[in-house]
């Protein structure tokens, strides 16, 4: 299985259209609510960007099964796992 995921934010200062966080830094003009919320924005997904090229933070969840399921098909964990395994190896 193969997931891309695409960090992109376009968006300008109504008072300062200048300002980029990326390229500037912390904002100058620190009491301009325009100006710090694309700076936020900016380290969010920097801290998104680094957690996904990590894999940090990534969870992969098995189906849970209710034990009356598990009672009625005993054999259907098993067949599960091995096309689990099988996937995996050929992927």
């Amino acid at each position: 299985m193969s997931l891309k995921i695409r960090f992109r934010f376009d968006g300008r200062c109504n008072v300062h259209p200048r300002y980029n966080p990326a390229s500037d830094g912390q904002p100058q003009h620190k009491h301009c609510d325009g100006c710090e919320s694309l700076y936020v924005i900016f380290l969010y997904t920097a801290i998104a960007r680094r957690k996904a090229e990590s894999g940090e933070g990534l969870t992969v969840r098995a189906a849970v099964r209710s034990e009356e399921e598990s009672t009625t098909s005993p054999g259907w964990a098993d067949e599960t796992q091995s096309e689990t395994e099988t996937e995996r190896s050929e992927g």
